[in-house]
């Protein structure tokens, strides 16, 4: 079987289960480290004739990072195209199980029993006020109904946006900061927030500067997330 990927997500569960499978993904497939195959262009710009050329079995991918007019070009070229739903943690274990499993044709991987072993065990007793910054010029952050949101929440932070009308709302600075959050939540990805970038930005409020794949990503990495997103947090 080939495989085409247009989430870096989804690549990275694949190739941790049947790394022989893949035959393409984007650009922004960055792990593993050594993942050696074509790459067809971005999340947001496949290429779309590049990858019709590589006549795959199956194209994964996101109603989120993809665009459905990219996903609409393949299927009118005849290929086969399986589009996930990733808001939440439980869904996330539910779709890579899909996609590996039905799409795929392959067996369930230990690691995805690893993950969701690792993620049922978390409780928090409290949540603390915290705003999520995914983006500055203009500002914006973590709204309702996201896979990163409900991350943060089951590890004891409560997205003080998480009702907001908007899944990813653009809030002015001062709202942002008079928001009546105690911590702001900075990850690395999309925006790289860093040190150096974006705490200055909340005077008073301590920064937890988070890695944005352990935060975004669902795949293998969820195995580590908790325990990384929480010493990074416990840092703040």
């Amino acid at each position: 079987m080939r495989v085409v990927s247009l989430v870096p997500s989804l690549t990275e569960a694949i190739a941790a289960t049947a790394p022989g499978l893949l035959a393409g993904a984007t650009a922004w497939c960055t792990h593993p480290a050594d993942l050696d195959v074509e790459r067809i262009g971005g999340t947001k710009n496949p290429d779309v004739a590049r990858i019709v050329s590589l006549a795959p079995d199956l194209v994964v991918a996101n109603e989120e990072e993809n665009r459905a007019a990219d996903l609409d070009a393949l299927r009118g070229a005849g290929v086969s195209v399986l589009v996930t739903e990733v808001r939440t943690v439980d869904q996330a274990f539910r779709e890579l199980d899909r996609m590996l499993t039905a799409g795929c044709g392959l067996a369930r991987p230990d690691w995805l029993d690893r993950a969701q072993a690792a993620w049922a065990s978390q409780s928090p007793d409290s949540a603390v006020p915290a705003v999520v910054p995914i983006w500055r010029r203009p500002w914006m952050v973590l709204g309702r109904d996201t896979f990163a949101g409900d991350v943060l929440a089951r590890l004891g932070v409560h997205n003080v946006y998480a009702e907001h009308p908007e899944r990813y709302p653009k809030i002015p600075l001062p709202e942002l900061v008079t928001s009546g959050a105690e911590l702001v939540v900075l990850p690395d990805e999309p925006y790289a927030f860093s040190a150096s970038d974006g705490p200055e930005a909340f005077p008073g409020l301590p920064s937890a500067l988070l890695s944005g794949r352990h935060l975004t990503w669902y795949g293998p990495s969820l195995i580590e997330a908790p325990d990384v997103l929480r010493r990074q947090l416990r840092t703040a």
